[in-house]
């Protein structure tokens, strides 16, 4: 017997540039179809004061991922990049359910962060 074909179509999504706010990046599902993450990036430049921030990952199996990212102080100084790569695509919690990749304000000061997302629907 033959499977059948299950296609996949390739996703990604961005929170465009933000300045001193919450960056967050959504792949959408559709009904009947389910959503998985490949991966993330986080990137920016620092803020008036140096701190460390929450990533957060929700609508994934396994309940929400939290991820650390240090800023530093500095408006013109760039970030150390957040890339995740998972070694096999982490599936939305459910049929329908988006995934949400959400950094934190890098706070006060900060002119540039964006977060992207990339990964399946099926």
């Amino acid at each position: 017997m033959i499977p059948a074909y299950n296609p996949t179509t390739p996703l990604t999504a961005s929170s465009g540039n933000v300045a001193a706010a919450a960056a967050a990046a959504t792949l959408t599902s559709a009904a009947g179809r389910l959503v998985y993450l490949t991966g993330f990036a986080i990137t920016g430049a620092g803020a008036t004061a140096a701190s460390v921030i929450a990533v957060t990952v929700t609508g994934c199996i396994g309940g929400t991922m939290t991820f650390n990212m240090a800023i530093p102080a500095g408006a013109a100084v760039a970030v150390t990049p957040l890339i995740i790569t998972f070694p096999y695509p982490i599936a939305a919690t459910g049929y329908n359910t988006n995934i949400v990749v959400s950094a934190a304000s890098f706070g006060a000061g900060n002119t540039n962060a964006a977060c992207v997302a990339h990964g399946l629907i099926r």
